[in-house]
């Protein structure tokens, strides 16, 4: 068998690209403003044997988001055209609030999720209303598995915040 063309992996390689783009702009299920990639869930986009395989770790082993995740990438896929594709789903390494980008921490913010401090960033939670330090944790379980619910001391207000994984 000839070696393929440098045009065809060219192309192979585009499609791969575009393939990252796709599931990297499918909006998590939990939080619809945020992106797969935003949250860093998303992890590899390649090829092996001919097939595209996309690469997801959720943010946690039980999130019942998982499936619907999956879901949700092999049919943006499909509409984009890019069919023989296989979603895996890959546990190690964890899934880490610091994969969470700028960009996604910012769009938490936004929605009225704090985000949660980098493990290299003070552990303080800002209220996501007025953006007092001064909260303080209700109860470890949030509006989702992922988040824990926090009250603001200046506002009184509660907001969700990511528990740090």
């Amino acid at each position: 068998m000839d070696p393929p063309s440098t045009v065809a992996v060219a192309a192979a390689d585009l499609e791969v690209e575009r393939a990252w783009s796709v599931a990297a702009g499918v909006p998590d299920p939990e939080i619809p403003v945020v992106t797969l990639a935003d949250l860093g869930i998303l992890r590899s986009v390649s090829r092996r044997d001919g097939t595209i395989v996309v690469a997801l770790t959720p943010t946690y082993t039980g999130c019942p988001a998982t499936l619907a995740i999956r879901m949700d990438v092999e049919a943006a896929l499909l509409a984009a055209g890019i069919a023989d594709t296989r979603v895996e789903i890959v546990l190690s390494p964890a899934w880490s609030t610091d994969d969470i980008t700028e960009t996604g921490r910012r769009k938490l913010l936004a929605y009225g999720i704090a985000p949660p401090p980098s493990r290299d960033r003070a552990a303080a939670v800002a209220c996501v209303r007025c953006g007092s330090r001064e909260t303080t944790l209700i109860s470890e379980f949030g509006s989702t598995p992922c988040k824990s619910l926090w009250r603001c001391v200046a506002c009184r207000e509660p907001f969700d915040v990511f528990k740090c994984l």
